[in-house]
């Protein structure tokens, strides 16, 4: 019998101030080439948080050495993909040195650093812009 459970993938919000806070987005190589954050499915016995790392790791070739990551902000965005139910995480992210090149793996065919307005447009999802907005509100709140 199939499992209905839910798929389960992590990812984060990359960013970095220059001094206006801008989002990393990856551009998909397959597909219609969506906008998105580095996120990806889960391996067997994973944490979330190990999944996100990971998946950065692959995908845009940032290691947790280079980024401070905001355990303080989570995001979990739900929505279906092909009829079957699917769970994003999100964690924030700073870069540590904004030198750091972005690296991207064979699934991305571009990236760019983005501010919030052209990160909400690229991204297209509204699940997504919503994400982005909330790290904003986050990032510029007086106690971040």
């Amino acid at each position: 019998m199939a499992s209905s459970k839910a798929l389960r993938a992590a990812g984060l919000i990359i960013f970095r101030r220059v001094p206006q806070i801008q989002y990393l987005l990856l551009q998909t190589s397959y597909g219609q080439h969506h906008w998105t954050p580095p996120k990806g499915h889960m391996d067997p016995g994973e944490s979330d948080i190990e999944t996100a790392l990971r998946e950065t790791q692959e995908e845009a070739g940032l290691t947790a050495e280079h980024l401070n990551i905001m355990e303080n902000f989570k995001k979990v965005l739900e929505y279906n993909v092909r009829g079957k139910p699917k769970t994003v995480i999100y964690w924030l992210a700073e870069m540590r040195n904004n030198d750091t090149p972005v690296v991207l793996s064979d699934e991305h065919q571009k990236f760019e650093w983005l501010g919030l307005e052209d990160a909400c447009t690229y991204s297209g999802y509204r699940d997504m812009q919503e994400a982005l907005r909330d790290a904003d509100t986050f990032l510029n709140s007086p106690n971040t």
